[in-house]
C-alpha cells in the first residue's frame, strides 16, 4: 500500500517517487531513448529508420539503408555520447546497428 505524507511534495518529486516504487524507470528509459533518437536524428535518418530498442545498456536500431547504416556505424560513440547527454543519464553504453 502506498505511503502518505502529511507535508506538500511538488508534482516532480511525487511523480518519481511513483515511479521508482513502482520500478517504471525501464520501461520510461525505452520510451525516452526512442524519442531522444527521433529529435536528434532528424527526419533523413527517421524515414530509414525501421525500429529503436533499448535492451539493458544496448541500443539496437534497426535500419532500411544499408549505406545509412554504414554511415552512421563511423560515428557511434558520438552518438551514444548525443543521445546520453539528451536523455540527461548515462543509460546507452553500447550501440548495435542492424
Amino acid at each position: 500500500m502506498a505511503k502518505r505524507h502529511n507535508e506538500h511534495i511538488s508534482i516532480q518529486d511525487a511523480l518519481k517517487e511513483f515511479v521508482e516504487t513502482n520500478k517504471l524507470e525501464k520501461g520510461l528509459n525505452k520510451v525516452n531513448v526512442a524519442d531522444a533518437w527521433a529529435n536528434l536524428m532528424g527526419n533523413g535518418v527517421n524515414n530509414y529508420t525501421a525500429s529503436v530498442n533499448l535492451e539493458r545498456d544496448t541500443l539496437y536500431v534497426q535500419l532500411t539503408s544499408s549505406v545509412l547504416r554504414e554511415e552512421l556505424s563511423y560515428g557511434k560513440k558520438k552518438i551514444i555520447n548525443m543521445l546520453n547527454e539528451e536523455l540527461g543519464k548515462e543509460i546507452i553504453k553500447k550501440l548495435v546497428i542492424r
